[in-house]
This record gives structure tokens, C-alpha cells and sequence, in this order.
């Protein structure tokens, strides 16, 4: 995380509110370059950018200050009511449209604790370039994170999704039971220890969206061990999951979709080479 002195803070006000502001005094206020980069763009003709570079010098995740981020190929408005998209997620959803392959022209699709929906949006986006008419139900038990998706939902004119609020499986209407051609999730899975270790500014995101009760003597695995576990009560036959984990989980994840009856059980390491994500079938 860039870090100013208080004496570079203090000399700001040189800039402010100047809409003109260059790269190099936001540099010399404290930011990296390119982060320097993105706030001028991002606040080119408008207010705001002094505000914005406080923000950030003050330790906000860069994401929040801007208020939109890309996953995939979406555009996502993003704040401090939801998890901040990342790349090793991109991979999971890469992963769920390969599982879905050949399964049905309408697939439905279950994206637990969907917090700014970046997961099942981008699935109803991409399925759609292919001609493919998906369905989404997007789960959370947060009112504000839930608002946060319908919203990149309209933005990306993306119709097909109710909303349901509930913990995981919770909330959702029984008739659904074993209906869903796909279960998504990337619940929190940092143990209350490792969370103590993390970044000041991954920190300053929404805490409960990253942190889980230890499970099965696995730190952090408690929602997993939720999400597996309840999973085949909602798959169709030959429905898949596909959920992200954290780098010590991955024989924990497998052993947890084996008790669940789970078959064609598979684990993926992300592009830097982490343990990452499970996917797994309901016979």
C-alpha cells in the first residue's frame, strides 16, 4: 500500500480541487505511478479527485475509491458493501462455464453469497455471448451487498436473475431443490488468525466476507464446509460446483465434496501456482 508522510500530505492543498491536476503532483502527494494514472482518468473533467486521493493516501482500497473495477468482461460498480472482484475469481468463472459445457441451452445457475455479483453476472453475460440463456439466482445474506449486484445487474441490462437474501442455502424457495445446473461460490475462508496477517487494505474490506469460522480442523473452512456439504440437496443430476478455496484447503475442500457423495471431484491450482478451486458433480 503507498504511503505518504504527513509533510507530503500536507502539501495537497497545491492541487486542490484542481481539475488539472498532473501525474506528477499526485505522485509527489504519495501515490504510486500508476495509480496516480488511474484517479486522473477515472476523475478526468469532474470533481472529486482530491477527495479520491485522500481516500487512498488514508489507506482505501484504490477499487472503492474509484467506485467501478473490470472482472472479466464487465465493468462492476464496487464499494465497501461487497468483497473486491479478483483475478484468481476470473479463473472461477472460466472454470464454471467449462463445467457447464454441452449440459443444457438454459442452464440454471445458483451463485451463493454472490456479494457485488460479480461471479454470476459475468456467467450470464458470457453464456449470453453464446447464444446461451442462462438463469441466475444470486444469494446473499447481506441487504446491501444484494442491492450492490441488482444494480451492476441493470447496468449491464442482465434481467435473468432473481435475488434472494439468506445464509448459503437459506432463502431459497424448496422448489428449487435439485434444479440448478450450477452452484457458484466464493465464500470467506480466512481463519480469524490468518485475517490478523492480511494487507492493511484487503482490511478494510468487508470483514465478514472474509472471514470463517475454523471447520474440520481447518482454519477458515466452516462456510466451505457449508457450501460442499449442502450442495447435492440443490444440484440437479450431473449439476456442478464450483467454488473457490483458500491454498491450505484443498485436500479439506475434497475430502468435504467426497462426504457429500460428490463425484468427478477435480482441484485447480490459479495462475500463480495456489491450491484455488474445486469442482465436483452430483451424480
Amino acid at each position: 500500500m503507498p504511503c505518504s508522510p504527513t509533510s507530503e500530505r500536507d502539501n495537497w492543498p497545491t492541487v486542490t480541487g484542481a481539475k488539472s491536476a498532473t501525474a506528477h503532483e499526485l505522485i509527489a502527494a504519495g501515490l504510486e505511478r500508476r495509480e496516480a494514472r488511474w484517479l486522473l482518468e477515472a476523475f478526468a473533467g469532474r470533481d472529486g479527485l482530491e477527495a479520491a486521493v485522500r481516500r487512498r493516501l488514508d489507506g482505501a482500497p484504490l477499487q472503492y475509491v474509484i467506485g467501478h473495477w473490470p472482472f472479466r468482461s464487465l465493468e462492476l460498480d464496487v464499494d465497501e458493501r461487497a468483497l473486491i472482484p479478483r483475478p484468481e475469481t476470473e479463473e472461477l468463472v472460466g472454470r464454471a462455464i467449462a463445467a457447464l459445457a454441452g449440459r443444457t441451452s438454459a442452464p440454471s445457475i445458483l451463485d451463493l453469497g454472490c456479494g457485488s455479483g460479480a461471479i454470476g453476472l459475468a456467467l450470464l453475460a458470457e453464456l449470453g455471448e453464446r447464444a446461451v440463456a442462462a438463469s441466475l439466482v444470486a444469494l446473499d445474506r447481506s441487504p446491501d451487498c444484494l442491492a450492490l449486484a441488482r444494480t451492476n445487474a441493470r447496468k449491464h441490462g442482465l434481467d435473468a436473475v432473481d435475488f434472494v437474501e439468506g445464509s448459503w442455502y437459506e432463502g431459497l424457495d424448496p422448489s428449487l431443490a435439485r434444479s440448478f445446473d450450477l452452484i457458484v461460490a466464493n465464500p470467506p475462508y480466512v481463519g480469524a488468525l490468518e485475517y490478523d496477517e492480511l494487507d492493511d487494505v484487503v482490511r478494510r474490506e468487508p470483514r465478514t466476507a472474509l472471514v470463517a469460522p475454523d471447520a474440520d480442523g481447518v482454519a477458515g473452512f466452516a462456510d466451505l464446509a457449508a457450501v460442499i456439504g449442502g450442495a447435492p440437496a440443490w444440484l440437479a443430476s450431473g449439476g456442478a460446483l464450483v467454488v473457490e478455496h483458500g491454498q491450505r484447503q484443498r485436500e479439506a475442500a475434497r475430502r468435504a465434496a467426497l462426504a457429500a457423495r460428490l463425484v468427478d471431484v477435480e482441484t485447480y491450482d490459479d495462475l500463480a501456482g495456489h491450491p484455488r478451486i474445486l469442482v465436483a458433480r452430483r451424480p
